[in-house]
Parts: structure tokens; C-alpha cells; sequence
């Protein structure tokens, strides 16, 4: 059994099968006339190179190789951000490069692959791209930006594979004027050869998406439709997977959604798409195992911090089917980082580069400064926290609209994850908080950005403050129901119990001093709101909020229905303190139970209820 220093290491299989895989997870061994490094937190590092010769922990998916083979010769694979997918590929180019063939016993040593290599190890020529870095603002344009990109990884193809291509047949590739031009003569040149190929293309859809967020659909479309140049490049890709005898041998594409496949393809109809397959649930992300491995790796203890890390990064499932859920690595890893730098959780347990890349999406909710049918659809979603539905396979831009379609979308982007089944039909849930901060965010910057609703968030939050720590609970309510009546935009949107809770729950969410649970997440017959301290985080506090909701359509307000509400809600509240999901969570927090009576928008009367 291979070993990693004078360690063996076993790792179960990501799908809970039992079998065990080595994990590559500590020191290489030293190379020449070196100083060995203390093992390092790879935060941030998508370099398999660097990770390993800099001496950083490696969570070992190489187990996965062989089945990645098998699946098909061109694969397409869609995750939510910062889930590995970059450092997956990196590992892959690393292991099929035929230039490392003398890099493998020191790049995977311990690895489980080191033990079990493939017929394929080593045996093709690769090229990979990575679109994250065609800049849309750049000077000239963006196709000169998408030229330029592949220009330079070109050019260091060719001084790799010098021993295989001769400068001069390189130069005559660079020569040629485009993109398309050049990679035409390259796949004739490599067929040729016969020297077997494998293109990876990294965030495919990167530049595509920021190109539909900051200047819109028809600059988009130009890009993705008819003669776009994105579009014929994904045509020239389909004509080489099947020419006879091409030198374009394997392709592999990740991204974050299918929507720009669709609008350059039609839809991935030139290989496999491998991103429902519960084959491939743990290909990215950390499952329980690797977790419990990498805090002991560093001297910590997984099970103090379990609890935390599935409620805020976890229960990502990537099939319906699958039993095993996944933590967001990046995340896990920004947690860590923390941990064994300055002793403790960082203290914004979301991590402030997954906020930027989760903030371009409220366009999906608005269009031209007006909230659109999406907008009710996430807000429905929030509200109930799951959704039933099928997950579409792919579906064009135009197709955004479409409550399926948005659904799915919302999927791939890791806003919703698989939950199980229910009649039949898959069950979609919000996978964490993190997701659900993300996406109160989003209610809240939808009704800013049409104009409806734009309170002071400094105000909220020094009220929500207080109202943690000192059990002034009146602020608060009473500044948002101040704010509603002074823009009368937003009243359209808060008709109905629900909608009122859905809004109230975007603004309580602004500071994470509570642990915020709705009905429906305590599977009905419970108070509206739950708002429990966040004692992990703030140890210090001392309240606690049970709230309950009484709605009143206007034209039916009288004082004798706002009298059985209040009665009603009273005897409601006196019920759920009991209630041993309260009990265990509230510790030594005063309990506060609370009536919120609303007569459409207006909250008419409010109410500290004793227990």
C-alpha cells in the first residue's frame, strides 16, 4: 500500500461505498537540496503544481480518473462556484500531460491514482483554457481579448511540446489570423501527427455570463447566436469530437450553468454531460471523510465544529438519489484558514469573495429596473425554503423566465440542492445558510434597485443590534413599519401573511445574530419565526424572539377580528414556548414572545406576550 511519508492514509469513496482510497494528504517527500515546508491550507490555490510542491494539504480525488474515462471521451460538467472545479482540472492536466510523464511519482506520490495508474497516464498532448480570464472590458474588444487568451496558451503548448511539434510548424499555426483559424490547423497538424489530444476548458461560460449581466441580452446574443464568434468556436469543437482520425482525442468543459451551452450548441449534443450523474455527487467539494481528515491534518477536531460547518456550507447533493451531501470546499477551507490562524471561526462566516461571485446574479430578478416573474418565483422559494420540480438538462437564455427553467438554473448555481424526493417529483431545498444570507441579499437588493424600498441599512442593523443584546425589539419593527409607510411602492408587494414574513426575514437577516427559522422549516405547526442567539458566534447574548404573524386584508380589519387574531396568537405563542425546539436552543437568552398584527402593509399592533 503506498504511503506519504512514513503515514498511510485511507479515505472512504465519495458516494459512501465503503471503499477505500489513498489520500494523498501530507508531505511530499523533499525534493533535492530543499527545506521541507509546514503542510499548508490551500485557500484559494488551483494550481496542482503548486499545491503539491508547496507542500499544501490535498484532498485526493485521483480515485475518480478511471470512472471519468469511462464516462465518455468529451464531458461536460456544471458546479456551483468554488467548489474545486479549477484544481480538478489542473490535477487532470498534470496526470494525462505527456511532457510530466517524469513529474508523476513526485506530483502524486500517495496519491491513490499513484498506485493504480490508467493506460492513459501520460499520453496526450493537452491545452487548457480557463475564460475566467477573458476580460469582456478589455481594450479591443472582447473578441480580441478571447484571441489574445488563446494566443498565449497556444504559444506555451508549443514550447512545451517542442520534442513533438518543431518551432516552425508552430509558427505557421501562430501565423494564421483568429482563433479559429489557428486551432483548425492545429487539429489538422495533431491528426496528422497522430498525436492524441486533450483540451480542458475552464469556467467556459465566465465571460459570456458577465457580458449578460453588464451589458445585457443582445450583446449577448451576438456573442452566442448566429455568426457570434463564441458560437463558432464551439462549432469548430462539435466538427473535431467527429472528424475520423482527429488529433481532439479528449475534451473536458466545466462551468456553472448550462444556459450558454445551450445558446452556442443547442444544448451539449457533442458529449456527455456528466452533472447529474450520482457517479460523479463527490468529484468536487468535500464530503464527511474528508472533512473529518483534513481538521485532523491540522491538529483540529471536526466534530466541535460540525454542526456549524453543514448548517452555514453544507448539504450540497448533486443527484436525487445520492445519500452522501457535500461541503462547499472553498468555504470549508476559508473556515480553517481561520481556525489554525488566529484560533478561532472567522468572524464573518461568509466568505467575502463568494459574496462577489453570487452578486451578479440579481439580474435574474430584474430587468429594465422592474422586478420580474422571477422575483416572485425566489421570493415563493425563500419564503418556503424547497421547491418540487424536475431540473432541466439544458435551456437557452430567452428560456430564463420559465419557472422551470429559472428552478433548475437556480440549481446549478448552488442557490438550491437536492432534497430527496416528494410524490415522485425531486425535491429542491436552500442547502445552507450561507445560501439563505445570499439570498435575502438578493429580495433586498431587488426592492432598492427598482426604487421600492431603500431604508437605512446602518439604522436596521444598529436596531437589530440592540434589539440582540439589550431585548429592545420595538426599534426594530417599528423603523421597518415606518419606512414601509413612507414609500408606498413597496406596499404592492407585501400583501398577505407570507409575503409579510418573507419580508421581515430579509431585513432580520441583515447581521447573523440569530439562528432564524421559519415554520416551514420546522415542518409546519410551529411559529412563524424562531429567532434563536447564534451562541457559536456570539456567545454573550441574551435574547431570544418567538414571532408570531396575524394578517388582516384591509377591507376586512375591524376591532373585533383584531381582537380574535391577537387572542388566537397569544394562546399560539404560550403553546410554541413550550416547545422542546425551543427549549434546546435557547440556553440563558430570555425568551420573547411576540405578536406582529398587520392590516395589509401596516403593522397595526405589536405585543410582548408573557409566557
Amino acid at each position: 500500500m503506498p504511503t506519504q511519508g512514513n503515514e498511510t492514509i485511507l479515505l472512504r469513496d465519495g458516494e459512501g461505498s465503503g471503499r477505500e482510497a489513498i489520500l494523498g494528504r501530507t508531505n511530499l517527500q523533499p525534493m533535492a537540496n530543499s527545506i521541507r515546508r509546514p503542510l499548508g491550507i490551500p485557500y484559494g490555490v488551483a494550481d496542482f503544481i503548486r499545491l503539491r510542491r508547496g507542500n499544501d494539504y490535498y484532498v485526493d480525488k485521483t480515485h475518480y480518473l478511471p470512472r471519468l474515462e469511462a464516462a465518455g471521451r468529451f464531458l461536460f460538467l456544471i458546479r456551483p462556484r468554488r467548489f474545486g472545479k479549477s484544481l480538478l482540472q489542473s490535477m487532470m492536466e498534470c496526470y494525462y500531460d505527456r511532457s510530466r510523464i517524469g513529474d508523476f511519482a513526485e506530483l502524486f506520490q500517495g496519491s491513490w491514482i499513484a498506485g493504480h495508474p490508467t493506460p492513459e497516464q501520460g499520453q496526450y498532448l493537452v491545452l487548457r483554457l480557463d475564460f475566467s480570464m477573458v476580460g469582456v472590458t478589455q481594450p479591443g474588444g472582447l473578441l480580441r481579448a478571447f484571441d489574445d487568451h488563446i494566443e498565449v496558451r497556444l504559444a506555451s503548448f508549443f514550447d512545451r511540446y517542442v520534442d513533438w511539434i518543431p518551432p516552425n510548424e508552430a509558427a505557421v499555426i501562430l501565423a494564421e489570423e483568429g482563433t479559429h483559424k489557428r486551432l483548425e490547423r492545429l487539429f489538422a497538424m495533431l491528426e496528422r501527427k497522430q498525436l492524441p489530444f486533450y483540451l480542458f476548458i475552464d469556467e467556459y461560460d465566465n465571460f459570456a455570463n458577465n457580458l449578460l449581466v453588464d451589458e445585457g441580452r443582445q450583446a449577448y446574443q451576438q456573442l452566442t447566436h448566429g455568426g457570434g464568434f463564441f458560437k463558432e468556436f464551439f462549432a469548430l469543437l462539435k466538427g473535431a469530437t467527429g472528424q475520423t482520425g482527429s488529433g481532439l482525442a479528449r475534451l473536458f468543459i466545466t462551468g456553472v450553468s448550462p444556459v450558454t451551452m445551450d445558446d452556442v450548441t443547442s444544448g451539449f449534443n457533442i458529449g456527455t454531460n456528466i452533472s447529474l450523474d450520482p457517479r460523479f455527487n463527490g468529484l468536487v467539494g468535500f464530503n464527511r471523510a474528508e472533512m473529518e481528515d483534513l481538521f485532523e491534518a491540522f491538529g483540529q477536531d471536526d466534530a466541535e465544529h460540525r454542526d456549524v460547518l453543514d448548517h452555514w456550507y453544507g448539504h450540497y447533493r448533486f443527484n436525487a438519489a445520492c445519500a452522501d451531501s457535500m461541503i462547499n470546499s472553498d468555504m470549508a477551507l476559508y473556515y480553517l484558514q481561520s481556525l489554525v490562524g488566529i484560533g478561532e471561526p472567522p468572524r464573518d462566516l461568509i466568505d467575502h469573495n463568494v459574496r462577489i461571485d453570487y452578486s451578479k446574479l440579481r439580474h435574474l430578478v430584474q430587468i429594465d429596473r422592474q422586478l420580474n416573474g422571477n422575483f416572485s418565483r425566489l421570493r415563493e422559494i425563500i419564503e418556503a425554503g424547497e421547491q418540487v420540480g424536475e431540473i432541466q438538462v439544458s435551456f437557452p437564455v430567452e428560456g430564463l423566465l420559465q419557472t422551470d427553467n429559472f428552478v433548475s438554473l437556480l440549481y446549478y448555481l448552488g442557490l438550491l440542492t437536492f432534497a430527496g424526493e416528494r410524490e415522485g417529483r425531486p425535491l429542491l431545498r436552500i442547502p445552507n445558510r450561507t445560501v439563505r444570507q445570499l439570498l435575502y441579499g438578493y429580495l433586498r437588493e431587488a426592492y432598492r434597485g427598482v426604487g421600492v424600498f431603500r431604508p437605512s441599512t446602518w439604522e436596521l442593523a444598529e436596531r437589530l443590534n440592540r434589539m440582540a443584546y439589550r431585548g429592545e425589539w420595538q426599534a426594530f419593527f417599528d423603523y421597518l413599519a415606518a419606512q414601509i409607510g413612507e414609500q408606498a411602492g413597496v406596499r404592492d408587494y407585501l400583501q398577505g401573511e407570507k409575503m409579510i414574513q418573507g419580508f421581515l426575514l430579509a431585513w432580520l437577516n441583515l447581521s447573523p445574530y440569530f439562528s432564524v427559522w421559519s415554520e416551514p422549516e420546522q415542518g409546519g405547526g410551529f411559529v412563524d419565526l424562531y429567532l434563536a442567539p447564534f451562541y457559536f458566534r456570539y456567545p454573550d447574548m441574551r435574547h431570544a424572539y418567538l414571532v408570531e404573524l396575524k394578517y388582516l386584508k384591509r377591507g376586512e380589519d375591524t376591532p373585533e377580528r383584531r381582537d380574535a387574531l391577537m387572542e388566537t396568537a397569544r394562546a399560539q405563542l404560550r403553546r410554541y414556548a413550550l416547545d422542546e425546539r425551543v427549549r434546546e436552543t435557547l440556553g440563558a437568552a430570555r425568551l420573547h414572545p411576540l405578536v406582529l398584527l398587520f392590516s395589509g402593509w401596516e403593522l397595526v399592533q405589536r405585543e410582548e406576550v408573557r409566557a
